[in-house]
């Protein structure tokens, strides 16, 4: 067990590596079951999650081996089994996924509830939905999803509301049934753009991938041998960005791109936060005090609520009050208390929390509730005065890739320290 010891107050300067988009990986690893063949996968995150998502393939039969640092040769021919038992599916939120992939490949799919951060319910309701009007049927069996199909048929299915976990894992059902899927309502996240075209490289007739309505043309079979670059993180991109930001620094923050992150950096200059954008890469750098704002988090391609917690920090060091909606999850806030303890002037009122600028913090012992809540304390701890020390770093493990070298790198000054269990 690690925590982080920070000594705040120091700028960070230079350039930053963004890594392979987590939130992609998660979800083109389990789609390789639907290929009858090898893949290359590169630029895959080295994070807790992604290491996982390969356990439980390995434990359903696949082979894989990592050929580099950050890339993956993935045979999934050779699974031999459709069960994902809570052992292995509790540990993240995209075992999920598995659903969708096995009962696509296999007709069968019995896999234990998904784990991953809690900030509020993420029922799998919508998912259920799309699968039985394609002709599964659906039963829970010792706390496990059991999902079965003599044939999967193309349908046209609406979601009720925006669900990216619902649009992949139909999307995963959809590519081997016979016949059209049409998913209206269809989330539009860069990473399910990311997955679709994993797919149509195998062989897969996916259109409308990053639009409302997605349109899947069933095939036979999808062949392997295609060597697929997973699509930068915008969430890591995006929490640099604000690190930079939130310590008055200068970062060039590379391998991005820019597109992605138009939310973020269309509330930087609201901000009055200096922002320069390249082909694949953003320069963030402060040079006067940053203005209030308002920020609701909504759906692609609104404000990441990935990056709330982030955001909400930053605006503890600007000038006025400022407004902080989540528009995606009920209970995104449990972070606050830790900020309050550091000083931050925060009132919670439901989904609003309404920020009053303090422009210092105080370092103190804080705790990650969350992954992106983890990350949000480091950003406050590198920016507050003093020594911050922050717990339960294995959430923040799950998400970022060698985060602590790459803020040390930056000139912050930051150490993973062991501590007794």
């Amino acid at each position: 067990m690690y925590k982080f010891v920070i000594n705040g107050q120091k700028r960070l300067k230079g350039e930053v590596e963004i890594s392979g988009s987590k939130n992609a990986a998660l979800a083109i690893l389990p789609a390789t079951i639907l290929v009858g063949g090898v893949c290359e996968i590169h630029c895959v995150p080295d994070i807790d999650d992604v290491r996982t998502m390969i356990d439980i393939l390995v434990q359903l039969g696949a082979s894989i081996e990592w050929i580099s640092k950050d890339d993956l040769r993935i045979d999934t021919s050779t699974i031999n089994s459709h069960t994902a038992t809570y052992e292995m599916a509790s540990k993240i939120r995209a075992s999920c996924y598995l659903l969708g992939a096995l009962l696509g490949s296999r007709k069968i799919a019995f896999v234990a509830p998904s784990g991953g951060c809690n900030f509020g319910v993420r029922p799998i309701d919508l998912h259920i939905k799309g699968f039985k009007l394609m002709g599964a049927t659906h039963t829970l069996e010792h706390g496990a999803d059991l999902l079965k199909a003599d044939e999967l048929r193309g349908a046209h299915i609406y979601l009720d509301m925006v669900s990216v976990g619902a649009t992949i894992n139909i999307m995963f059902a959809a590519v081997k049934a016979k016949g059209t899927t049409v998913i209206e309502n269809a989330a539009k996240e860069p990473h399910i753009v990311d997955v679709a075209n994993f797919l149509n490289s195998m062989g897969a007739k996916i259109k409308g991938a990053g639009t409302d309505i997605m349109r899947i043309v069933g095939v036979e079979t999808l062949k392997g041998g295609y060597k697929h670059t997973i699509i930068p993180d915008q969430i890591e991109a995006g929490t640099f960005m604000i690190a930079a930001a939130t310590t008055k620094g200068d970062v060039l923050v590379k391998n991005v791109i820019p597109t992605h992150m138009e939310s973020l950096v269309s509330k930087f200059k609201d901000m009055g936060v200096n922002v320069e954008e390249f082909d694949d890469s953003i320069r963030v750098w402060i040079d006067k005090p940053i203005n209030k704002a308002v920020v609701k988090t909504l759906p692609h391609p609104g404000f990441p609520t990935d990056l709330q917690p982030l955001i909400a920090t930053l605006l503890c060091f600007a000038e006025g009050i400022s407004t902080v909606t989540e528009g995606v999850w009920e209970s995104r806030f449990q972070y606050v208390d830790e900020l309050k303890r550091m000083g931050a002037k925060i009132d919670v009122n439901g989904k609003t929390a309404i920020i009053e600028g303090v422009g210092t913090l105080s370092g103190a012992p804080i705790r990650a509730h969350d992954l992106r809540a983890g990350a949000a304390m480091v950003i406050a701890g590198l920016a507050a005065e003093g020594t911050t020390e922050v717990y339960n770093v294995r959430d923040i493990d799950r998400g970022y890739q060698q985060f602590v070298e790459k803020l040390k790198a930056l000139g912050a000054d930051i150490e993973r320290v062991s501590i007794k269990e």
